[in-house]
């Protein structure tokens, strides 16, 4: 399966493969405590950061006010996302079983695209969505790696 559709699904199913019993165990289960971690921790930290800036962004936004460190910002969202690219890496050189190393390569794709959308945007209104979607993509990045996902669980019969 590739990352991007591991992405979208384990996003989408979140609730449900949290509440469905693995089959087979993995062979190198991510657990939270990869959250510890020093590398992971700082995903968890710049992300949280970011996110909370992206909700003060919004605000001046709808506000139609210009953004303070926007130079910085899209600085510090470029080097969370390589991060995340070098946890993707990480976790794929430690043979690890889950979708949290496409997760995160996914996470490292998407926020320049989603910044990309917040610069292409034309109205107040767009602007402020793309916002919100950049928002949704940083608190994932965070809960995937403090609450990573289980193994693949094959869909129910019937």
């Amino acid at each position: 399966m590739s990352c991007a559709i591991a992405l979208v699904l384990t996003l989408l199913a979140a609730p449900e493969a949290a509440a469905a019993a693995p089959t087979a165990a993995p062979a190198v289960m991510v657990t939270a405590d990869l959250a510890r971690e020093p590398m992971y921790a700082d995903i968890v930290r710049r992300a949280t950061t970011l996110n909370a800036e992206v909700a003060r962004f919004a605000a001046l936004t709808a506000a139609n006010r210009p953004l303070p460190r926007y130079a910085g910002f899209k600085s510090d969202l470029a080097a969370l996302g390589a991060l995340d690219m070098q946890g993707h890496l990480d976790l794929k050189a430690r043979g690890t079983d889950g979708d949290l190393k496409c997760i995160l390569k996914g996470i490292s794709e998407d926020l320049p695209k989603r910044l990309a959308d917040y610069e292409a945007a034309q109205t107040v209104e767009t602007r402020v969505e793309a916002l919100k979607e950049m928002s949704y993509l940083l608190n994932d990045n965070v809960e995937v790696i403090t609450r990573p996902p289980g193994p693949a669980t094959p869909p129910p019969a019937g």
